[in-house]
């Protein structure tokens, strides 16, 4: 499961590009609680969604032509340019190099071999968000893929991440950061082709919840979008897959197994 015990390759970040960062504030604040700082006049509108004091998420302000609102899922690296060199040498490309974040570490965005972005961040005074896998936080992510062996390929040789057989009967693929074993799980791959609410490839992050209905009632009377109504999985608790009112793609979880 998700901890702030961040190990390499495992998610340590998740941040929100929207084109309006008061409406993304009052809808994650009213959904889950959070209050939106900024980083301050020198971070370009970049600013934190905060829980009870402790930083869950980033959230950024984008213009024309930097792509739809969406999440990013960012993992930790010791190195940022190694990460992006491995993953150019596997396929993949570098949507964003390496950059300094102002001492706080360094971060780049790269691409997978089909195209789907992700972040990378490479602590310095920051390790990553301050809580998760509780309610509020991040609990769990989900790469949805037209090619699982070849993702699973990709992200073992820039990541180092290991994958193991998901659900009995099922066609889930659970990864893990390499060496940490399956108690050290933090999200899976899903074939696209076995996602009929999935149009394209993509990072899904999970938000921790106390009650997935409550929050995916809250979620339709603020705006936003129910892309999955709510279901009870089996070992997994009750998912439901949400889009904010600017059409940021996340989803919900009520664990079955407690969180840290």
């Amino acid at each position: 499961m998700l901890t702030t015990r961040f190990v390499d390759g495992a998610p340590n970040w998740i941040d929100v590009g929207t084109p309006d960062i008061d409406a993304a504030g009052s809808f994650y604040g009213s959904l889950f609680g959070w209050r939106f700082r900024s980083a301050g006049p020198d971070a370009g509108g970049y600013g934190f969604f905060q829980l009870d004091g402790r930083t869950v998420a980033g959230a950024m302000r984008t213009g024309p032509g930097q792509g739809p609102p969406a999440w990013t899922v960012y993992f930790r690296s010791e190195d940022a340019r190694a990460t992006a060199e491995a993953a150019e040498q596997a396929r993949g490309s570098v949507l964003f190099p390496p950059t300094d974040v102002m001492g706080e570490g360094r971060m780049a965005v790269l691409a997978d071999r089909a195209g789907v972005p992700f972040g990378i961040w490479q602590p310095g005074m920051t390790e990553g968000v301050d809580a998760a896998g509780e309610p509020g936080a991040l609990r769990w992510v989900e790469l949805y893929t037209p090619d699982v062996a070849a993702a699973a390929a990709f992200y073992h040789r820039v990541l180092g991440l290991e994958t193991s057989a998901g659900r009995p009967g099922g066609t889930y693929t659970c990864v893990n950061p390499a060496g940490a074993g399956e108690d050290a799980v933090f999200g899976g791959m899903v074939p696209l082709a076995d996602a009929p609410d999935e149009a394209d490839a993509y990072w899904l992050p999970y938000i921790e919840v106390e009650d997935t209905d409550a929050v995916v009632e809250r979620a339709r009377r603020l705006g936003g979008t129910v892309r999955a109504p709510a279901v009870t999985v089996a070992g997994v608790g009750r998912v439901a897959k949400l889009a904010d009112p600017n059409g940021a793609r996340f989803a919900v979880i009520k664990s079955e197994v407690p969180g840290p």
